[in-house]
């Protein structure tokens, strides 16, 4: 049994790390998955039908193989971040962060007292393996890696502050929100978004912070990382269920719509 971080190191070693999402809410095909090569699969809270139990039987799935799992709430909220971490999550992408006190609240959900809020009950916890992991309540909190998720103007205003937060280890940028709100849903390939994001990317790094972003369109992705982002997912497993099924079909049918494979975040 470890309770190293082996996902948080690798952000720290400044070493990229390929990603995946996972919106199907299915812990047989979070395995499947977990063994097709991705450095890290997000389990997704916001926007996925998941809940405690289903994000528990995925990272189940996942824990015996290389991926690292992160693990993203519906909100920054710290009762359902308490039990996402006593289900065995360490790293959380927390959504829709606006300023630096929703950053630092984030920060202390996720560790013990005195340094957070974090309640005590590790007998109970998958976490700790029951408490049979040596010395977790001493240790747990160094090993907590949290994310918080930039995804409007008024968020992108206030990242210096968001930066300066102690126990953000990185900042993860939403283009689909973040173009919304800037008035180019559905687009963000926009210049005006694409400059936002090459702006953040290069300042969260100048913080010594993790960038990271969803990008499925893979010119776009290898351009964030060639910035500097260190943690892209690169696509989402509906995503590619649903057109590659659809193509396959249309492979075989006359008159049967192609698919959507114009490029995007998704």
């Amino acid at each position: 049994m470890t309770l190293t971080n082996t996902f948080k190191a690798a952000l720290k070693a400044q070493q990229p790390q390929i990603g995946l999402w996972l919106g199907l809410s299915s812990s047989y095909s979070a395995e499947l998955l977990a063994g097709t090569g991705f450095d890290w699969l997000l389990i997704d809270g916001e926007h996925a039908p998941n809940n405690v139990p289903s994000v528990l039987h995925q990272l189940q799935a996942i824990a015996p193989y290389p991926s690292q799992p992160v693990v993203r709430p519906s909100w920054n909220d710290p009762v359902q971040i308490k039990q996402l971490l006593d289900v065995g999550a360490q790293n959380l992408l927390v959504p829709m962060v606006q300023n630096a006190e929703q950053a630092r609240q984030a920060v202390l959900a996720t560790r013990y007292p005195p340094a957070g809020i974090r309640g005590v009950g590790s007998a109970l916890a998958r976490a700790s393996r029951w408490n049979q992991i040596p010395d977790y309540l001493h240790r747990a909190n160094d090993e907590m890696c949290v994310l918080v998720q930039i995804e409007t103007r008024e968020a992108m205003r206030n990242l210096s502050s968001i930066l300066d937060v102690e126990g953000v280890d990185g900042v993860f940028i939403g283009p689909a929100d973040l173009s919304a709100d800037m008035g180019h849903a559905g687009n963000p390939h926009h210049p005006e978004v694409k400059a936002a994001i090459e702006q953040a990317i290069t300042q969260i790094r100048a913080a010594g912070k993790a960038p990271g972003i969803l990008m499925a369109d893979p010119v776009a992705a290898r351009r964030y990382l060639e910035l500097g982002a260190l943690f892209v997912a690169v696509g989402v497993d509906t995503t590619l269920l649903s057109r590659s099924a659809q193509a396959l079909a249309a492979s075989f049918k006359e008159n049967q719509p192609a698919c959507d494979t114009r490029p995007g975040v998704y």
